[in-house]
């Protein structure tokens, strides 16, 4: 797709990600949906508003009226959605750095736009074929100021509250800035834990820390669990859709355990759950030890929704999916990437043991991420062209569902194009730390050379 990426469309605010393209991007969108009101939400970034205006306009422009629901978790603008049963528009880059926005499309069942119905959206916004309206019938535009608390009701009657209330837990909460910082804090509360922050203020500038929450930008989090002594450390990415994990040390959770334990809770045999192509071994252990099945998909969450939703259709049971970035579904509360929720799961894991006890089965196995950018169109396929070159004379069973994945048995290492940034990723796991800096680093070589 041209215009949505693995998570939606995204670009640096007022070049790449223009005013005028969410205009249009909200014209196809009101023009598709079979729906005469629209809610907008938006995260923390400064062009949060400047995107909300022009996208009410575009709204409004095809006849629709507009809910504005001002800043929210991209899982509470899916939750008023669905409780109002109208579609919705979230502008939010997610993980990205604050200069970035985005646009996420949220169906009237709460639910992200599966790639079929992105597709079509798609092709009205770059053929530019929209049903605008006349004068006289314009929507209009209203602020809801109640989203973020009936979302937070709704979390508290779908999580085991006694459970965690009688563990007597303390938490350390690290926001990021972000539109989390409106409901995790007293949502964490009020399932009885004590609760300190780190970044909980919103400020679209996040100056404490990146959105996005890997290890290199969460080391005021690490400190305040040990400063704490609390039981565990959560941090949610920019718009809250996402958890990862600190155990009772103060240790950083790779996302692919805390996945892993989740999921082994979740899935019983005959049952499915979905992942991306990056997916971690360890998930792949825990479904042969269950006897539950595994299926994969390209890297981002429309793709996971899509088939999720297509195995709901032939009867499938799919209690658990997700991405090993904290982005974990749990489809039977409800079909979002929730990351209070995902932390109110965690949360019940760790009840009755600490959390590295809850993650130590699956700490096998260790992997590398290298980020390599990329500067023009020409720079992206040169080294592309690289990685297929390094590819085909690999030793290794070979994937092209996303990018290249090559799988030696014991080890496996993916190269993949970014899709929100101008990136190419390249992702290692293996049974050593060794070994996979070494998958990471040969691959990352290659690649680097095309453009050197």
């Amino acid at each position: 797709m041209e215009v949505f990426g693995s998570s939606g469309a995204r670009g640096i605010a007022g070049t790449e990600l223009t005013p005028e393209f969410a205009l249009k991007v909200a014209q196809a969108a009101g023009t598709v949906w079979e729906a005469d009101r629209a809610a907008i939400a938006t995260d923390t970034r400064l062009t949060g508003g400047m995107f909300a205006d022009a996208t009410a306009s575009g709204l409004a422009g095809v006849g629709l009226d507009v809910d504005r629901l001002g800043v929210t978790p991209t899982p509470s603008i899916g939750r008023y959605c669905e409780q109002q049963a109208i579609p919705g528009v979230m502008l939010t880059a997610s993980h990205n750095p604050p200069e970035y926005n985005g646009i996420k499309l949220i169906g009237a069942d709460g639910i992200e736009l599966s790639i079929d119905r992105l597709e079509r959206i798609e092709a009205h916004a770059l053929g530019e074929e929209f049903d605008l309206v006349p004068w006289e019938l314009v929507g209009e535009s209203r602020e809801i100021d109640t989203a973020n608390d009936s979302y937070l009701r709704s979390l508290i009657d779908a999580v085991d509250t006694d459970r965690i209330a009688d563990a007597g837990l303390t938490v350390a909460l690290d926001t990021g800035h972000g539109a989390g910082g409106l409901v995790s804090p007293e949502f964490y509360r009020e399932l009885g834990c004590e609760v300190v922050t780190v970044n909980a203020q919103l400020d679209g500038r996040f100056p404490g820390r990146m959105p996005e929450p890997v290890p290199e930008n969460l080391d005021d989090l690490g400190r305040l669990v040990e400063a704490a002594d609390a039981d565990v450390g959560i941090a949610h990415d920019g718009d809250a859709d996402r958890s990862v994990f600190f155990d009772e040390q103060g240790r950083f959770i790779d996302g692919n355990a805390s996945l892993a334990a989740l999921a082994e809770r979740e899935l019983t045999a005959g049952d499915r759950t979905v992942a991306a192509v990056n997916v971690s071994q360890r998930l792949v252990d825990v479904c042969e030890r269950v006897d539950a099945e595994l299926e994969l998909t390209p890297i981002g969450a429309s793709h996971i929704i899509t088939r999720i939703k297509e195995l709901w259709t032939a009867g499938e049971s799919v209690p658990v999916a997700g991405e090993g970035n904290g982005g974990v579904f749990f489809p039977n509360h409800r079909l979002v990437r929730d990351g209070p929720y995902i932390g109110a799961k965690f949360l019940e894991l760790i009840a009755d043991q600490p959390a590295s006890d809850v993650v130590a089965p699956y700490q096998d196995y260790h992997g590398k991420r290298i980020n390599l950018a990329y500067g023009s169109e020409a720079e992206r396929r040169a080294m592309l062209s690289a990685a297929e070159e390094y590819v085909q004379t690999a030793d290794a069973e070979i994937s092209t569902l996303d990018g290249y994945r090559l799988d030696y048995g014991d080890s496996w290492v993916l190269v993949r194009p970014s899709g929100t940034e101008p990136k190419i990723r390249i992702v290692a796991e293996a049974t050593t730390a060794d070994r996979a800096a070494e998958l990471a680093d040969e691959l990352a070589d290659v690649v680097q050379a095309a453009v050197a």
